[in-house]
């Protein structure tokens, strides 16, 4: 197995492996390097659909999404095939997967099926590198602070549709609207990243509405940042899986009417924990110069130095 690092902040591609035969210590090591990278590309991998669904559930319990088009016989795999005749995809907008689940997703996993001849890449936002180009003093302000999160489009789209509507007022009472930290301790690394999406989230808490929306445009905007971007680029059997704590997606719509079919499986997360603490040290991101984003910790609670998951 050997991963090399796709950019200078996060982001690696890993290659000498199949996803669908790893043993245990494998698996581990991959996952130590999809916790330190936040976003790892995997190519040429043959999975079928149980393969796909059986290594998502080695990072746990897999959800089942109440707004994707699920497959019809698996119904924790999400089919995004996108087409000339099919309706416009939802996800040019910067966001992490289903915030509106009071625990949202740990891990999801995106294979590509058909690819476009051009256009059709994903954007990622590392939120850990965002929340480290932000002053001490904002940094500050935000400690503590929580925000409602809804369902975004998803909610918009099954409003207008008088046929639909019913199962959104179904998923509100299944799924009542959380509130999450602005600022998420990441639970195995004590990196501390944003945690708010123009796609989701709806208000901070305590805050007058158009306060809340000034600071939210603002903290909208660190996604913008080329610094803490990365690109991937697909093509058929690439799998790409992100750490949903930490990072942020885009998926343009420029291939349209290319085909582009992609399926994926998403994971269980924890709740969000959020950062109360006055902060009095700082760790380095790779390719950012960090202000106070955490002290980095392994599974067992001892310190790991920070240039081991960003300063490679």
């Amino acid at each position: 197995m050997e991963i090399r690092p796709l950019g200078p902040v996060f982001g690696a591609e890993v290659t000498g492996i199949q996803l669908a035969h790893l043993d245990d210590a494998q698996f581990e090591k991959l996952r130590a390097a999809w916790v330190a990278h936040e976003v790892l590309v995997v190519r040429d991998q043959t999975l079928d659909v149980a393969e796909h669904i059986a290594f998502g559930q080695r990072f746990g319990d897999l959800t089942v999404s109440p707004f994707s088009p699920n497959a019809d016989d698996a119904a924790e795999l999400i089919v995004l095939d996108n087409h000339a005749d099919s309706p416009r995809p939802l996800t040019d907008i910067w966001h992490s997967d289903e915030t509106f689940r009071e625990q949202p997703p740990l891990v999801t996993i995106l294979r590509s099926r058909i690819s476009p001849e051009f256009g059709g890449d994903t954007m990622f936002a590392s939120m850990t590198a965002a929340y480290a180009t932000l002053s001490e003093r904002m940094q500050q302000y935000l400690a503590g602070t929580t925000a409602l999160h809804g369902f975004g489009r998803f909610g918009a789209m099954l409003r207008q549709d008088p046929e639909r509507r019913h199962l959104l007022h179904r998923v509100e009472n299944e799924l009542p609207m959380p509130h999450h930290p602005v600022v998420r301790v990441h639970p195995e690394t004590g990196r501390k990243a944003l945690f708010v999406n123009p796609h989701f989230t709806l208000k901070i808490d305590d805050f007058d509405e158009d306060e809340s929306d000034a600071i939210l445009s603002f903290l909208y905007r660190r996604a913008l940042v080329p610094e803490v971007q990365l690109r991937v680029t697909w093509q058929p059997d690439t799998v790409v899986f992100w750490d949903n704590r930490s990072v942020q997606h885009y998926a343009p719509n420029d291939y349209l009417p290319q085909r582009r079919r992609m399926e994926r499986v998403t994971v269980r997360g924890d709740t969000p924990v959020g950062d109360t603490a006055e902060r009095t040290y700082s760790t380095p991101v790779r390719g950012i110069d960090a202000r106070n984003i955490g002290t980095s910790t392994g599974g067992d609670g001892s310190e790991v130095s920070p240039t081991r998951h960003f300063d490679r």
